[in-house]
């Protein structure tokens, strides 16, 4: 594949230089068969399935209960994941996954190099699908590229515009889906299309489409090989272990082009001198970065394989040893090369660290989960005034408690006050005489809001303040929960 360098020549007679930058080149990637694109194909329908149809997925939760498998509810504070609800209290099973997501990339790279990249990422799911499009109305790589070179004629423009069309539905059904997950999905689609909608659906559905349709449509490989982090600091994850997409050069090189004799059994007539490679590019036209494979570990190499399949086609053409390309690691092809056979290490330092971390991040999560609390109680103590001194000599705080019930079910707690000389609490909004436990209901899967009072002594507050603790008990379940709060009061001065 020739450089892409460009030169400027100032006037006649004077030495060129090259200039800052080069003008990316169109990549027209060809269509191929084999292994490698089947499974692509596999991953696309199901990555694409799971993100439009789960949505639509419902999931019973008992009556006046969301019905819908997977939502991200913003406006009640919960994510619904199947059975599974967490709270805003529970943000830490959020950063638990996206860290063993994080770490299980890690793994995954060390031991296969960059396949999320070249099957699963959505950049490259979604310009597979928008490449395929293209093939189907605009032709296969040299009918592409023709077409594009010649003049403008209706034929072009009609192509073009269905195209276009298509991509834009398909970027505005992805932009939709999206939305879909904040939402009920049958709501939203009905309320979306009389216009009901939220304005912000509206905006953010738009503005979901259009980065879609430029990403996928427009930017395609240069996303991967000039916006994404990723290729910058997956070296560090690889090593000569790592199984990668390489070109077997000791087998390959010198590469050159055969003869064809008929008349022989193989057809292709090997030239003296020269390797298996026939440098016939079908690696590089399939390539959908638009590299060469053959100049080794670059940034750009997805990991993806169909240059695997495009050369696997050429050597069974020209009655060759398939798997020219094939996927190996660095150790093992630099083996090969000396005539020796290294065995794939599956368990190695790096390899050890990330399964390591992952085993036990992934305890800690289960068994957080497992363990964790059906009830939670805050209690925030009034700023101003910050105690009341009464007429019979004890001391009035006031507190706001607040009482989450994770259950399905309407629960009464008692509320209990320990710590504190001679201490009572009532609600502020109710009549009665003060007690030392409070019985609160509270509505199931909900949050319960209320105004506390607190009385005590004032020898308990000899020092401004003491710590107390309100104790909570479901008295359905019998589980508990404690929260330490203080009791203010005049110092030893009475100040």
């Amino acid at each position: 594949m020739e450089k892409m360098v460009r030169t400027v020549v100032a006037d006649e007679g004077k030495v060129s230089h090259p200039a800052l930058f080069a003008a990316p080149l169109t990549v027209y990637p060809k269509a191929v068969n084999g292994p490698a694109r089947m499974f692509k194909w596999a991953v696309l329908v199901l990555c694409l399935a799971v993100y439009y149809l789960l949505p639509w997925l419902r999931w019973d939760r008992g009556p006046g209960r969301v019905s819908q498998a997977v939502l991200l509810d913003l406006p009640h504070r919960r994510f619904y994941l199947f059975n599974l609800e967490l709270w805003p209290q529970d943000i830490y099973v959020l950063a638990g996954v996206l860290i063993l997501s994080a770490v299980g990339l890690f793994l995954v790279t060390s031991l296969a190099g960059r396949v999320w990249c070249g099957y699963a990422c959505p950049q490259t799911v979604w310009t597979d699908l928008f490449m395929w499009i293209e093939r189907r109305v605009e032709g296969d790589r040299n009918e592409h590229m023709r077409r594009d070179k010649g003049p403008l004629t209706a034929g072009k423009v009609w192509r073009k515009v269905i195209k276009h069309t298509i991509w834009f539905a398909i970027a505005f059904w992805t932009g939709g889906a999206f939305i879909m997950y904040f939402v009920d999905a049958p709501t939203f689609t009905l309320q979306f299309w009389l216009g009901q909608a939220a304005t912000e659906a509206y905006v953010f559905t738009f503005l979901f489409t259009a980065t879609t349709y430029l990403l996928a449509g427009w930017a395609r490989e240069q996303v991967c090989t000039f916006m994404c982090p990723w290729p910058r600091f997956q070296a560090s994850m690889l090593d000569e272990q790592s199984l990668i997409v390489t070109y077997q050069g000791w087998r390959g090189e010198p590469r050159g082009h055969r003869k064809v004799d008929a008349g022989k059994p193989n057809g292709a007539v090997a030239t003296a001198g020269l390797g298996n490679c026939i440098d016939c590019l079908a690696c590089v036209h399939v390539c959908p970065t638009g590299i060469d494979i053959r100049d080794g570990v670059q940034l750009e190499c997805i990991n993806c394989g169909l240059c695997v399949d495009a050369c696997n086609e050429m050597m069974v053409k020209t009655h060759q040893p398939k798997w020219l390309i094939t996927w190996d690691t660095l150790a093992g092809q630099k083996a090969k090369a000396e005539g020796r056979h290294v065995p794939f290490r599956f368990f190695r330092p790096r390899t050890l660290i990330y399964a390591g971390a992952m085993t036990v991040g992934i305890a800690v999560l289960v068994t957080a989960m497992a363990t964790r609390a059906q009830i939670d109680l805050a209690v925030q103590h009034d700023r101003a005034p910050l105690f009341v001194k009464l007429r019979d000599g004890s001391i009035r705080n006031g507190y706001t408690v607040k009482i989450s019930n994770k259950t399905q079910a309407a629960a009464e707690f008692v509320l209990a006050l320990r710590g504190l000389d001679a201490g009572a609490m009532e609600l502020a909004d109710r009549s009665g005489a003060p007690a030392s436990s409070l019985v609160l209901p509270v509505d199931a899967d909900n949050i319960g809001t209320f105004r506390v009072l607190a009385f005590g002594r004032p020898d308990a507050a000899a020092d401004g303040s003491q710590k107390i603790d309100f104790v909570l008990r479901n008295t359905t379940t019998g589980e508990q929960t404690r929260y330490t709060s203080v009791f203010m009061g005049p110092g030893a001065g009475g100040s």
